[in-house]
């Protein structure tokens, strides 16, 4: 396919605020039978019966949450959303609307805004979710997202952090690392090409990390599975900044102590080759690469026999009393501390990861 070497580029200044939000809404369709009001007033009205409210925000800045050297703006609309979806998924609920505000300085043009949304739109799609409003205002330093994610869930059946108990099984979804090692590919990449603008990014073979890294996908699965099996978690996070952060979390909230097992640990057999070819060990991708957006839960060890051989499930440890600590057990048998070493805001990207 011919790419057109002078891509069409309107000027934002051209609109205005409110032709732009028109334009960039024009393709929004409401589907959920809550939303009462979507774009266009000063308030989206969502009325959600006798069902519990989630709500939850997010705010993407680039260079510190995104890169567009190698982020397409649409995979990053697409993302940007998902991940809040995800934060609803981990309360037991389901996401049912969402507000988009963004600043975009003036080097973004109105198809490069339309790009985002074509992502935004594609992951309401595919979820389910209506974009009902936001705002959008200048930027000196580039673009910025904040998002909104609005959700239901039946009277009682939100999950928290705050109700494992010692002796509790600690359980994940799918794999584990695999987003983080997507990401040093693209780093990598993105390194080699700065010293030689001539040179050609090489992917092939990488499409699975990568797709972790540019288009996750929320485990929006989990709570039907969950209530098949007949299994309630007592306490649920999603892993957004590493296995190890989000256990202490639900340690802290639960008032426990963990321990997980090294050789439990999930992780795709083509994201343990990228640890050995970069050197690093498997079990510190999955602990504290984040960006998995996997389920992290515990559940009762009387419905251990409801989850084992699950392939959507693993079992990697179990909670504790707090005073034992929070620890994994590696292959040889020692007990190593658990530290969040996953990002954290208001540092310097050196001490990150």
């Amino acid at each position: 396919m011919i790419q057109d070497p002078s891509p069409k580029r309107t000027p934002l200044e051209t609109l205005g605020e409110f032709a732009l939000i028109d334009r960039l809404t024009s393709m929004v369709q409401l589907t959920q039978k809550s939303t009462t009001l979507g774009v266009g007033d000063d308030a989206a009205i969502v009325n959600h019966g006798g069902k519990d409210s989630l709500l939850s925000t997010d705010m993407l800045v680039e260079g510190v949450h995104f890169d567009l050297t190698y982020m397409p703006l649409k995979h990053l609309g697409y993302k940007a959303a998902v991940v809040n979806f995800s934060d609803i998924y981990a309360m037991n609920g389901k996401p049912t609307q969402l507000l988009v505000s963004l600043a975009a300085s003036n080097r973004f043009p109105l198809e490069a805004l339309e790009e985002l949304y074509e992502g935004l739109n594609l992951a309401c799609k595919n979820y389910g979710v209506d974009l009902v409003g936001g705002d959008s205002t200048s930027s000196m330093s580039g673009l910025v997202l904040s998002l909104t994610a609005m959700g239901e869930v039946d009277k009682g059946q939100a999950v928290r952090r705050s109700g494992a108990k010692p002796n509790d099984l600690i359980v994940v979804t799918g794999d584990l690392g695999s987003a983080y090692m997507g990401l040093q590919i693209l780093r990598r990449e993105k390194t080699t090409y700065e010293a030689d603008p001539n040179f050609q990014p090489d992917l092939q073979g990488h499409e699975y990390v990568l797709e972790r890294q540019l288009k996750p996908e929320a485990r929006q699965d989990v709570a039907a599975l969950l209530k098949d099996l007949d299994v309630k978690p007592t306490s649920m996070i999603d892993i957004s900044d590493g296995l190890s952060s989000e256990l202490l979390h639900l340690c802290k909230q639960s008032v426990t102590g963990c321990a997980i097992f090294e050789d439990k640990l999930p992780i795709d057999p083509a994201t343990i080759r990228l640890c050995e070819e970069f050197g690093l060990h498997p079990a510190t991708a999955a602990l504290n690469g984040g960006e998995d957006y996997e389920l992290l839960f515990t559940v009762s060890i009387s419905d251990w026999d409801k989850i084992k051989g699950n392939p959507n499930l693993t079992a990697i440890g179990h909670m504790s009393d707090a005073d034992k600590g929070s620890f994994m057990i590696n292959q040889a048998g020692d007990q190593l501390p658990i530290s969040a070493q996953g990002w954290t805001a208001y540092t310097t990207e050196e001490t990150q990861k």
